[in-house]
Formats: structure tokens, C-alpha cells, sequence
């Protein structure tokens, strides 16, 4: 958050200087999927709403930018800025990616959250995906998985 700290007159902007971004977002859900997929709209709606349009994230479904698997790939080569998937599906790039999503009989919603906040897992995800140039940030969680993994 930045605000400014001066006389209207002296906050003034210069509108000519403000640069305005467009992202690609990238999912592994359809568009507008019930659930997992309503969190990459309304995240893209934030983001304009606190940038105050300077930055605005076009959300794309599974298959209309990339494959639903390939949003890892596109996001670690840089053809798109951001992807929303369940970390589940990087096993095969990064083992340990799936313990950053539902785990079978594993952490309710709130002991996934305490974890990857306050117990060093967002520290841990962070060194994980860093070979791949990319910067996890958690976007949902659904809790307890039930069954296992097939």
C-alpha cells in the first residue's frame, strides 16, 4: 500500500509518467470453473481495483492461452507472468510441490495456512521453485485431501 504524505498539490502525479502493465494469468481450471476457479477472477479484480488500473491480470482458462499442464512451464520460461494451479500437478517437475497442496489425510485448511505462514513453508516453497524462476503465492486452499494420491 502507498499513500501520500504531502499537500494535495505536492502529491500530484504526473499522469504522462504512470506506466500501466498488462499480465497473463494462466490456469489449470476452466474459466470460471464453480470453486477453484472463481479465485484467479477475483484475485485479477483486486489487483485493478488496488492499482487503480495500472495493472490489470487477464485470466486464462485451461486451454485457451496453454495446456492445463503446461501453466508451470509457461510460467517458468516467462511466456506469461502468473499461473493458478494446484501444486499437486508439479510433482514431476518438483516432488515436494504436492505438500504445498491438499494432502491426503494430512492439515486442515487453517493448520496448511499456520504452516506456510508462521512455520517456515512459504520459506521452504519459495527455495523449491526458485530453479524454475518463480515465486509461489498461495491462492486458495482446500484442506484435507480424502483418499490418495493415484
Amino acid at each position: 500500500l502507498l499513500i501520500a504524505c504531502g499537500a494535495p498539490e505536492q502529491s500530484k502525479i504526473n499522469e504522462s509518467k504512470i506506466k500501466n502493465y498488462s499480465w497473463s494469468l494462466v490456469t489449470t481450471w476452466p474459466k470460471n470453473y464453480p470453486g477453484l476457479g472463481m479465485a484467479p477472477e477475483r484475485f485479477s479484480t483486486l489487483v485493478e481495483e488496488m492499482s487503480q488500473g495500472q495493472l490489470k491480470v487477464k485470466v486464462y482458462g485451461a486451454g485457451e492461452l496453454v495446456p492445463a499442464m503446461g501453466v508451470f512451464d509457461a510460467v517458468s520460461s516467462g511466456s506469461v507472468e502468473m499461473g493458478h494451479g494446484g501444486a499437486y500437478y508439479w510433482k514431476g517437475k518438483v516432488p515436494a510441490a504436492q505438500f504445498f497442496a491438499g494432502v491426503p489425510f494430512g492439515f486442515t485448511a487453517d493448520e496448511i495456512n499456520a504452516w506456510v505462514y508462521r512455520g517456515g513453508g512459504l520459506e521452504l516453497w519459495e527455495e523449491l521453485y526458485k530453479p524454475f524462476n518463480m515465486k509461489p503465492l498461495p491462492g486458495g486452499n482446500t484442506g484435507t485431501q480424502m483418499f490418495g494420491w493415484f
